[in-house]
């Protein structure tokens, strides 16, 4: 720590001695800028990066069905099963009376899903998925009515219909998946014989479903839209007439539907991941911090040393920081892309979060990426603003510390990832500029 002391003075001692341009940078008020004041450029403080895991993740009321798998070569085997609860607009066949009603058969029965334009992993390869019935009602076991990522339901390993395909997220409209004559016609009757007449035991006899990628095709997760449906096909016939007609079954409460995402990470760099309440060192990954959503995978990063910037004058303050985070080169691809941005949030030793990470007028701020194209991927970088983050721990009395959790925008509701390089990566390391202004 004395030399850490030593050689903040000595870089103070250099840059006062040169000119003074940089502290026409910065609006800290006329007070400040007087001839004797001097703004100093740091960047050798310590940044420490570690990865930690979250409990859970609530992952019902997120307006996306998400399903499938693959096998993803850094962060291992990532799985995603959709569980949703349908209803109806109405609970009756077309018909007045039992006597039409009777005129009335079944046709077939099909799972139309609709596309969000959601996709992660290599959609040129086929994936399989079956739906399953569930056992059990779409209720959650806790007392805050939601479900979340490691949430499960109970449901049959008979597949009521299953499909290989290639998607096509962005040139097609929606797939097709044709379901069981048998649970088709066996819905069917209870409509007919007027046996469900209401939400209510529609919702005893058929409790929900559950979307199940197969773990022999792993290439991709997939989004598709709440508005898909279950559509029940059945004709009238009288005579030589025969007249078609559809029911729809659809998701209408979407807090009844939910993805339960997994990550089996055996066999990678962070299979050793502690309870979420510790941290996994970036000297123990290869010099590497990660970011997953869906799973709760996310990156932290600690600044244990703020609190000497105090001695570089007896009045000083940082006026300015950038941190600037790099993407591990060939770890993104356009197969696994780069966010736009990080969501950045505050939280004590413990990753308990306090807050999101907010400027002076309390607008959340975001890790911005910079993804100008260059021959070594130098420009491919994630910039933040932390100068009143860095501001207020190094003016904390108490021996508390707090730090940065860095997440993906969209952790809920996708699978995307992201590997960060730390202080001593050997191409793409992090690094913090301070700018300390003493008066």
């Amino acid at each position: 720590m004395y030399k850490f002391i030593l050689m903040v003075c000595f870089v103070f001692a250099m840059v006062s001695c040169g000119t003074d341009t940089d502290a026409g940078e910065f609006v800290v008020g006329s007070d400040y800028l007087a001839v004797n004041n001097k703004v100093i450029l740091i960047d050798t403080v310590t940044v420490e990066m570690s990865t930690i895991n979250f409990d859970s993740l609530i992952t019902s009321n997120q307006s996306r069905i998400l399903v499938g798998n693959y096998d993803d070569p850094v962060f291992g085997k990532v799985k995603s099963n959709s569980y949703f609860q349908l209803a109806a607009d109405s609970y009756s066949l077309i018909s007045t009376t039992d006597t039409e009603s009777a005129n009335y058969v079944f046709d077939s029965i099909s799972m139309i899903l609709k596309y969000d334009n959601y996709y992660y992993g290599d959609t040129t390869k086929v994936q399989t998925f079956s739906i399953h019935r569930l056992l059990q009602k779409v209720k959650p076991n806790t007392d805050d009515d939601s479900f979340y990522n490691n949430s499960a339901l109970n449901y049959s390993s008979e597949s009521l219909g299953t499909i290989s395909y290639k998607p096509r997220p962005l040139e097609k409209d929606s797939i097709n998946v044709k379901m069981d004559a048998a649970f088709g016609e066996a819905l069917f009757l209870k409509f007919k014989r007027r046996e469900v007449t209401d939400f209510d035991s529609f919702a005893e006899y058929l409790k929900g479903l559950v979307l199940v990628p197969e773990t022999t095709n792993s290439s991709s997760v997939i989004g598709f839209d709440l508005t898909s449906k279950v559509r029940l096909y059945y004709s009238k016939y009288l005579g030589d007439d025969i007249d078609s007609y559809t029911k729809d079954f659809t998701i209408v409460d979407a807090t009844k539907q939910f993805n339960a995402i997994s990550l089996d990470k055996s066999g990678t760099l962070i299979q050793n991941l502690p309870a979420s309440n510790s941290k996994l060192s970036s000297l123990e990954t290869n010099h590497q911090g990660f970011i997953q959503s869906g799973t709760g995978v996310a990156c932290r990063i600690d600044f244990p040393n703020i609190k000497q910037l105090r001695y570089i004058s007896d009045k000083g303050a940082i006026v300015d920081a950038e941190l600037v985070l790099k993407p591990v080169n060939n770890t993104y691809s356009e197969k696994f892309p780069l966010s736009d941005s990080l969501q950045v949030y505050v939280a004590d030793k413990l990753n308990r979060i306090s807050s999101t990470l907010n400027n002076s007028s309390g607008t959340a701020l975001y890790a911005k990426l910079n993804k100008q194209s260059d021959e070594f991927n130098e420009n491919v970088v994630y910039s933040l603003s932390v100068g009143g983050f860095l501001q207020k721990e190094m003016l904390k009395q108490s021996d508390s510390k707090s730090s940065l959790i860095f997440v993906l925008p969209t952790i809920s509701k996708t699978v995307n990832r992201l590997v960060l390089g730390d202080q001593k990566h050997l191409n793409n390391k992090i690094q913090l500029k301070i700018y300390y202004l003493s008066y």
